[in-house]
C-alpha cells in the first residue's frame, strides 16, 4: 500500500468521524480487516479458537484486496481495527494522518526469509552494481520491496538512484522476469517458492535483510480517536492477539486450514511455504529501522521517532 499525500489527507479527515464498536450484553462486537497474507493468521485463530470471545470480544475478520482498502475502512468506521503493511502506516504518519499502531503483526527475521529478488537463472546479476541502470519490478512504488531493493543495491555496490522501478502485481513478477520485460523483480511466498521451483529464475537476494536482521513489517492499527475513547477494548484486542501469537508461532501445521480458508489458497501450498512469525511485543526498536530506511530512500520527507505513533 502506497499512501499519497491526497489519499492520506482524505484518510485523516475520515478518521475524525469513525464510530465506536458495538457493545451488547457485555460482549463488544468488533470488525477487523486485513489483506489475506500470513501475518493475519493469529487474528483468524483467535476468532476460531474462542480466544477473542474469552476477552469479551466478538470479532469478525474480513479480507480486503489492499492495504488502502483496509485503511479507508478503518478511517471511515467500517472497521475498528486493521492490519496493514508498516510502510503504509509510516507514510500515513508522515502525512499527519491520526492513526496509531496497537499491536505487531508480521515479524521479518533474516533466518526465515519470505521474500526474494528474482532474476533469470542465467542472468549475470550477482550484486547491486550489476543492476545499475536496470529496470526492477515492485508491487507498489514506495513499498517494502522498494526500500529493501534500494538498501540491498547500496550495500552491494550499486547506485539505487540509477535504477528504474515499475509497478507490477506480485502474481505477474515471475513472467515479467522470464519474459525479459524487467531485469529483476521482488516477490514473496508462496509466489517466490512457486517461481523458484520452475528452475527458470533464481533469487539474487533477500532484500529485507539489507534493512535490518529483524523488524516488524505489518502491524495492527486504529485511529488515534478510537484509542483515546476505547482503551479497554484496545487492550483486550491486543492481549487476545498476543495469546493467539504464542500458539500460532509454534503450531504452523495446526493453522494451515484456517489461513487457507481465509486466503483462498490451496492448503497443500500453505503447508509447504515459509510461514510468517508474528511479533509478541510492540517494540519501537523493531519499527525504527524501517522508518529510517523509508526516509533515507526518499519515500517520506524525514525520519521520526517510532514512539510517536505507537499506542502504549
Amino acid at each position: 500500500m502506497n499512501i499519497t499525500r491526497r489519499s492520506a489527507i482524505g484518510l485523516g479527515a475520515a478518521a475524525l468521524v469513525a464510530p465506536h464498536a458495538v457493545r451488547a450484553q457485555g460482549v463488544v462486537s468488533i470488525r477487523a480487516a486485513g489483506v489475506p497474507e500470513d501475518s493475519i493468521t493469529p487474528a483468524l485463530w483467535a476468532q476460531e479458537s474462542g480466544i477473542f470471545r474469552r476477552y469479551g470480544l466478538d470479532v469478525q475478520v474480513d479480507a480486503q484486496r489492499s492495504g488502502s482498502a483496509v485503511a479507508a475502512g478503518v478511517a471511515g468506521g467500517a472497521y475498528q481495527f486493521g492490519k496493514s503493511s508498516l510502510m503504509a502506516l509510516i507514510a500515513a504518519h508522515a502525512h499527519n494522518v491520526p492513526i496509531m499502531i496497537i499491536a505487531p503483526a508480521g515479524m521479518y527475521d533474516a533466518s526465515n526469509p519470505i521474500t526474494g529478488l528474482l532474476v533469470k537463472t542465467d542472468s549475470p546479476v550477482k550484486t547491486g552494481a550489476d543492476l545499475n541502470g536496470k529496470t526492477i519490478a515492485v508491487s507498489s512504488l514506495g513499498d517494502l520491496y522498494t526500500v529493501g531493493t534500494y538498501a540491498w543495491l547500496e550495500k552491494t555496490g550499486g547506485d539505487w538512484s540509477s535504477v528504474k522501478l515499475v509497478e507490477l502485481p506480485i502474481s505477474a513478477i515471475f513472467e515479467a522476469v522470464v519474459g525479459g520485460r524487467v531485469d529483476a523483480g521482488g516477490t514473496i511466498v508462496p509466489d517466490l517458492q512457486v517461481a523458484l521451483a520452475t528452475g527458470r529464475v533464481r533469487s539474487v537476494a533477500d532484500t529485507n535483510a539489507a534493512i535490518a536482521p529483524r523488524f516488524i513489517y505489518t502491524a495492527w492499527f486504529t485511529t488515534a480517536d478510537y484509542v483515546k475513547n476505547n482503551r479497554p477494548i484496545v487492550q483486550k484486542f491486543r492481549a487476545a492477539l498476543r495469546e493467539s501469537v504464542l500458539y500460532t508461532n509454534t503450531h504452523k501445521a495446526q493453522t494451515v486450514e484456517v489461513f487457507a480458508r481465509f486466503s483462498g489458497m490451496d492448503p497443500a501450498v500453505v503447508a509447504k511455504m515459509n510461514r510468517t512469525d508474528d511479533g509478541l511485543t510492540l517494540d519501537p526498536r523493531l519499527v525504527q529501522p524501517l522508518i529510517n530506511a523509508t526516509a533515507k530512500y526518499k519515500v517520506i520527507p524525514k525520519a521520526f521517532n517510532a514512539r510517536e505513533f505507537i499506542a502504549t
